[in-house]
């Protein structure tokens, strides 16, 4: 069975077909289900990224053979469908109150999102490889699409400020999941491993005014990122609020 599929017919996904009824129980594995593949997976990926993943490997991590995980999945794109859709179930959504303040939403959705692309460096590929339609990640879609309708925004406007809240933080946190892992690998601390970066460069031309605003910080590299992140987002949620009220007075 292929590994890939999928991988060259458009639109297919694991979420618009029903897989066919499994055969009897008593041929299946003993001790394994999807969800403790889907979850190996995810572990996997974690520690190797997804160019060393294989469905051998996984079986082996596993302690099955490797046609035994295709009881479950179809497909190596199948399980990687799953896979994105079970780290979007991680992402911690609101509670929707009456009178939540959806930019308190947006916030916590924006967070909880980028802590999950930072966790799982991997998605950032998965996510324009698939569709991405499965039940947590249409939840997390659903729940941003409510929460940005209570700003008060026109219908026209919603897909836009959906993408500039979203693209701000994809772009954030797949930058930030590799430079962790680089860092890591160094091992080096991370405050360390930026001094000796700049330290490289600075007397190299073109970097002078990079380098000079840098000298200004005044906190560690990680806290310097936290402040970015949050002035970022608050100009992405300013903009909306802008954008919304100049549409109200045309």
């Amino acid at each position: 069975m292929a590994e890939d599929s999928r991988a060259t017919t458009p639109g297919a996904s694991v979420w618009l077909h029903e897989r066919p009824a499994a055969k009897r129980r008593s041929e299946q594995p003993a001790g394994l289900d999807r969800d403790r593949i889907v979850a190996t997976a995810v572990r996997l990926l974690d520690t190797d990224g997804l160019a060393k993943f294989s469905m051998r490997k996984l079986a082996a991590e596993l302690g099955v053979t490797a046609m035994s995980v295709y009881w479950y999945v179809d497909s190596k794109d199948d399980l990687l469908e799953r896979v994105l859709d079970a780290v979007h179930g991680e992402i911690a959504l609101p509670a929707e109150e009456p009178d939540a303040d959806w930019r308190d939403e947006v916030r916590q959705l924006a967070v909880g999102y980028r802590a999950m692309l930072v966790r799982h460096s991997w998605t950032a590929h998965l996510i324009g490889e698939y569709l991405n339609i499965g039940p947590f990640a249409m939840d997390f879609a659903n729940l941003s699409m409510r929460a940005l309708a209570r700003s008060g925004l026109a219908a026209e406007q919603m897909t836009g400020a959906l993408g500039c809240v979203f693209q701000f933080v994809y772009g954030y946190g797949t930058v930030e999941g590799p430079w962790g892992e680089r860092f890591r690998a160094s091992g080096q601390d991370e405050d360390d491993f930026y001094a000796d970066w700049a330290g490289t460069v600075a007397d190299r031309p073109g970097f002078e005014e990079s380098l000079d605003l840098l000298k200004h910080r005044t906190v560690s590299v990680a806290e310097q990122r936290e402040r970015d992140f949050t002035f970022g987002l608050e100009c992405v949620i300013a903009g909306i609020e802008t954008m919304r009220d100049r549409h109200l007075r045309t």
